[in-house]
Parts: structure tokens; C-alpha cells; sequence
């Protein structure tokens, strides 16, 4: 069982995150060293932080513990059909499915509304279920574009254990900050070390 922590810092940005919102949401639960996670959804006010600073949701949307849960599933459900991709698997059914469904919740127009002293007008709800809504519709529709796009070739997990982040490798780079690179290569080193001639 993985302990969380709270106060931790979370690592830059990962390869690929400022494009892709998808990749940066399935690396909002970070393991690290010793057991430990970070997940950057873990509370309400939490996700409303992160979902304001990928410009998904203004400031005071009052997120509730439902938003969350319904955004971190979606986070699991992506993580999954980014795993498929980059290991060369099957994508699970229900992964397929709940994307799917994420991009087809929402309205593709301004509902018609009626003020009996203004008469009709068009407007988009804003209550915070519409804006969890828009905002799921577009990180699913986003790890689709990436799934089915030429970067998808490039997506790969970091290749530091116990790092569960995913990243667009660029080069021969396969970690996804450069205190993973550093860790990684730590334990070269150290392999190297301690096997005897």
C-alpha cells in the first residue's frame, strides 16, 4: 500500500505535458521513493488549483469531492490506454469507453434559454457539473488526439523506477524530469559498483 504525502513538491513538467493537458493529467499521482505518492487531485480545492492553471476552470468553481473522483477516474482510465499504447497491449474496453463518454457529455452549442422579461437568449451552463464536464471533454478528446496522432510513437513511461509518470521521449531521453535521470543513473552506477569481478 502506497503511503501518500502532501507537502511535497511536485517535479517539473514532464516531456510533452504543455501540449498534450491528457499527459499532464495522468501524471497528477506521482509515486516516489519509498512507498510514498503525491496526487495533485487528491482534494477538491486541490483539482480546482489544477484544473485553473491548464485554464479548465476559473478560480471559484467550487469543485466538490465528486469532481474529483470523476476526474481521477478519468486519470486512471487514460493512464491505462497510455500504458496499452506505449507497451504495445490491448486497450481495455472500459478505458475506450469512458473517454468516449467523457467526449460526448457535453453540449456542442449554447442552450436556448428564456427570461420572461428579456425574452430568449443562448447561453452555456456554468454551474461546476458543466464545468467538470467541459473539462473531462477535453482531456479525453486530447489523449485521443494524442493516442491517434505520429507523437503517440513517442509516448513512453519514464524509465526510473518508481517514477509512474509518462513522457514524449525525445531523443534517447526516457525519464521525465532530470531528478529521475539523476536516480536512474545513480543506480548504474551503483550497480556497477557492487557486482563483483
Amino acid at each position: 500500500m502506497q503511503e501518500p504525502v502532501i507537502d511535497q513538491p511536485a517535479p517539473p513538467p514532464a516531456q510533452g505535458e504543455e501540449e498534450h493537458p491528457s499527459l499532464a493529467l495522468v501524471n497528477s499521482v506521482i509515486a516516489l521513493p519509498g512507498g510514498h505518492t503525491v496526487d495533485l487531485l487528491g482534494t477538491p480545492a486541490q483539482t480546482n488549483h489544477w484544473l485553473t492553471q491548464r485554464g479548465l476552470a476559473p478560480v471559484d468553481a467550487g469543485m466538490r469531492e465528486m469532481c474529483a473522483t470523476q476526474l481521477r477516474s478519468l486519470r486512471e482510465q487514460i493512464r491505462s490506454l497510455f500504458a496499452a499504447r506505449a507497451e504495445a497491449l490491448p486497450a481495455l474496453p472500459a478505458a475506450v469507453a469512458a473517454v468516449n463518454d467523457a467526449m460526448t457529455r457535453v453540449p456542442t452549442a449554447p442552450l436556448l434559454r428564456w427570461d420572461d422579461e428579456t425574452g430568449p437568449y443562448r447561453t452555456a451552463p456554468h454551474p461546476t457539473t458543466a464545468i467538470v464536464d467541459l473539462a473531462l471533454a477535453t482531456l479525453a478528446a486530447d489523449a485521443a488526439d494524442l493516442l491517434t496522432s505520429p507523437d503517440a510513437e513517442r509516448l513512453t513511461a519514464c524509465g526510473s523506477p518508481p517514477c509512474n509518470r509518462y513522457l514524449l521521449r525525445h531523443g534517447r531521453r526516457q525519464w521525465c524530469s532530470t531528478r529521475c535521470g539523476d536516480r536512474a543513473r545513480a543506480a548504474r552506477a551503483y550497480a556497477r559498483r557492487s557486482t563483483p569481478r
